[in-house]
């Protein structure tokens, strides 16, 4: 069962959800765009964690109920049958319980920019890396979030070099977060005369969308060129110098953006993959100091790392990091990949409440001590 310290966290958690509701139904509140939208997320924030605890208030109490039906000579019988289903259910609705308790990661709740980039394997790289943006595009599409490509790089035969794009909405950044790494793909490439299986890789990197207040630049930091755009984008293509290339010169890190007609808009689509990037190099820096003594880097989607492998072939897809398998890729490149997602998060959470017991376990020590 769950410690009346969980449950009593929890019950707070309820209360404030609550006064929320209680809040939507003010006058003064709906009439301020501002504070509504406020108000509206902080409940959106804990309304699963509130359904979660009642749902498993409704399970405790229909075992309770069971139980006593057990003194029942006529009911004995099906009551057991009953427990014998609900019972199973107790621990994993108390472990997704805790779950929701953990320190929230306070970048949850932010967009993101992700890019992706052809790694190994040549023209192959180039078009697996233009079906995995269009996988995410699709899931974005899915989940109702909007997206913008703010720069490409094509690459042969309908591939890309590189791209990157704005992804908006609610809580992105908490279902995004651990798709950065190596994505592997075997497969005959449409290339191979033969019909060999060949392997190549894309990296995708996922970085909160940073705010002035998370990242301050310095703009005798940043050196601006202008030039001409490449690709579709109607009339200005390459007839106006709208197309921005900021440097970062403390750092070296380059970015650009060619997707407006305007100059200004192109640069503070660049500024804004420029504070991401700084952001990200930033967050690396406190996570590295604080988990030095850590071998394991649980959740920072290390780029380096081959996190997954598409097999065509075997129409199967494999999470290294999670150990989870899954089939239909035509569907998997056509953005069904909640439950790929869900899996990661499922997993991080698991591992960091085992953190947590171990961490709540020395602190009991230490007071014994």
């Amino acid at each position: 069962m769950l410690s009346p310290d969980v449950l009593k966290k929890l019950e707070a958690i309820e209360r404030r959800f609550e006064e929320l509701t209680a809040q939507l139904s003010d006058p003064a509140v709906a009439s301020s765009g501002e504070r509504f939208r406020k108000v509206s997320k902080e409940r959106a924030s804990i309304e699963a964690t509130v359904t979660a605890l009642r749902a498993y208030r409704r399970l405790v109490q229909e075992v309770e109920d069971n139980e006593a039906l057990l003194e029942d000579a006529e009911l004995r019988e099906m009551a057991k049958e009953e427990l014998g289903q609900l019972r199973p259910q107790i621990e994993p609705a108390e472990e997704q319980l805790k779950t929701y308790l953990l320190p929230k990661d306070p970048n949850d709740e932010k967009d993101v920019i992700l890019e992706v980039r052809a790694g190994a394997g040549g023209d192959e790289a180039g078009l697996f890396a233009a079906e995995v943006l269009r996988a995410y595009l699709r899931y974005a599409e899915r989940r109702g979030w909007r997206t913008e490509v703010m720069d490409t790089s094509g690459g042969a035969l309908g591939g890309i070099k590189e791209a990157t794009v704005t992804i908006s909405g609610d809580a992105v950044y908490s279902s995004l977060k651990y798709e950065s790494g190596v994505h592997r793909v075997q497969r005959v490439p449409a290339t191979e005369a033969q019909g060999r299986i060949h392997t190549s890789t894309v990296t995708v990197a996922v970085m909160p969308e940073a705010e002035d207040i998370d990242v301050q630049v310095n703009p005798a930091d940043v050196e601006m060129d202008v030039f001409r755009s490449t690709g579709s984008g109607g009339q200005s293509v390459n007839t106006t110098d709208s197309a921005v290339r900021l440097t970062h010169k403390p750092t070296g890190i380059v970015v650009k953006c060619q997707q407006e007609k305007s100059q200004l808009k192109n640069r503070n689509m660049a500024m804004k993959m420029l504070r991401a990037k700084l952001y990200e190099i930033e967050q690396e820096r406190q996570r590295s100091a604080r988990d030095a003594a850590r071998k394991s880097q649980v959740g920072t989607g290390d780029r380096s790392e081959k996190i997954r492998t598409y097999n065509f072939p075997q129409d199967r897809l494999t999470d290294h990091r999670v150990n989870f398998t899954r089939h239909n890729l035509p569907a998997v490149m056509d953005g069904d990949v909640q439950d790929v997602i869900d899996a990661c998060r499922t997993f991080y959470a698991a591992q960091a409440l085992r953190e947590a017991a171990r961490g709540d376990a020395s602190v009991a020590v230490e007071k014994r001590a």
